[in-house]
């Protein structure tokens, strides 16, 4: 099992929660987060048109999934295809393991705990 978190714009969540309910995911989670990358924040201009520079953090979506080892290609192609947009900004993904996971409700363990 792998756990996939992706940081998104957040005008393109609604079009990458539609591709991932159509395909079958239908357990995530989504959080409104603010941060920054390469692009380092936005650049203002000040009325004397000096630019200001600064750490600006920008708003995000944060959503995270957990699928098994043999989804992780397909998962993370369908992330990207709802995401691209070939500016900056347009976010990452990011693969980690999974250990374990139990339902507290039953106690049950493993990968049928993910759906």
């Amino acid at each position: 099992m792998k756990e996939i978190i992706a940081i998104i714009r957040p005008n393109q969540w609604p079009k990458t929660k539609a591709r991932l309910l159509e395909e079958g995911y239908n357990a995530f989670t989504v959080h409104r987060v603010y941060g920054r990358g390469r692009q380092k924040g936005l650049q203002y201009l000040s009325k004397s048109r000096e630019v200001i520079e600064g750490i600006c953090f920008l708003p995000k979506r944060m959503v995270t999934l957990f699928v098994p080892v043999e989804d992780v290609e397909k998962v993370i192609g369908l992330l990207t295809e709802s995401n691209r947009t070939g500016e900056i900004g347009d976010g990452k993904i990011f693969v980690c393991p999974l250990e374990m996971v139990e339902r507290v409700r039953t106690g049950e363990k493993g990968s049928e705990v993910l759906v």
